[in-house]
């Protein structure tokens, strides 16, 4: 199984378009990231965790059915984390790869076997799916 971890608020940041929205509200920015990171998956396969910073007291987790996983940090606890843990109980069994721009978080995902991309280039992955899947809907419809 696949799987493509994004660090949200680092995506967020390095792209301009989300950091306007988020500069407006938070949860903004979050949930077109979100609705990005959803359509890749139903594009592509590929199991999608999206992990921001805190949202309360204590982690959380939650997932729409049929969307992705998104995580939460809690209090006294980073998004950094969270995905670190997840690459190193996960690695040895599943392709992962981790959209984040921290590079201490990178050397980490790397030293567990995870690919790395960068926040930059997520963009043409996503974009990249997004055309397969309408070139797909188009075949579909034209049988």
């Amino acid at each position: 199984m696949r799987y493509l971890i994004v660090d949200g608020h680092s995506v967020i940041f390095a792209w301009p378009e989300l950091r306007k929205l988020h500069t407006r509200r938070t949860v903004l920015a979050r949930d077109e990231l979100v609705k990005q990171l959803t359509a890749y998956q139903d594009a592509s396969g590929v199991r999608v965790v999206a992990v921001f910073d805190g949202k309360g007291e204590v982690a959380s987790e939650a997932t729409a059915p049929g969307g992705i996983q998104i995580f939460y940090s809690g209090a006294g606890q980073t998004a950094d984390e969270i995905v670190e843990r997840l690459v190193a109980k996960y690695a040895s069994q599943h392709e992962i790869t981790v959209a984040t721009d921290d590079h201490m978080e990178q050397q980490t995902a790397t030293s567990f076997g995870a690919l790395v991309v960068s926040a930059q280039g997520l963009r043409p992955w996503l974009a990249e799916a997004s055309g397969d899947l309408a070139r797909r809907l188009k075949k579909f419809r034209a049988k």
